[in-house]
């Protein structure tokens, strides 16, 4: 980072999208933080990975998470998400976002580097 850069909002997905809206909140929450002029870095994680999957628009507020998902896309934003080892099913991540590998050590680093962190 140069110096006066500002770090990061760490926006964090744990929420289940199939039985809550507060994964959908969050992606759109990360898009406002995004479309004002600030960094953000978007983490998925356990349940959250759910938000890139091909039944995408089934998801509490599925259609709005879409949306969402597809002006991330447009906007160049990637994605980190965790790595568990669990095969992604086919047509995973039909809004093409950028996926960045997330373990353990890695969101440390993310959360120690982000200026907030937003955990839904």
């Amino acid at each position: 980072m140069e110096p006066g850069e500002a770090s990061p909002v760490l926006v964090i997905v744990s929420a289940d999208p199939e039985v809550t809206h507060r994964a959908n909140e969050a992606v759109r929450i990360a898009l406002g933080i995004l479309a004002g002029e600030n960094e953000v870095t978007l983490a998925l994680v356990g349940p959250g990975v759910k938000v890139l999957g091909p039944e995408v628009e089934e998801l509490v507020d599925g259609e709005d998470l879409a949306r969402h998902l597809a002006a991330l896309r447009k906007l160049g934003q990637s994605c980190h998400v965790e790595e568990d080892g669990t095969p992604r099913p086919p047509g995973w991540n039909p809004q093409g976002l950028a996926i960045r590998p997330l373990d353990g050590p890695t969101l440390a680093r993310l959360v120690a580097g982000s200026r907030r962190t937003l955990v839904f």
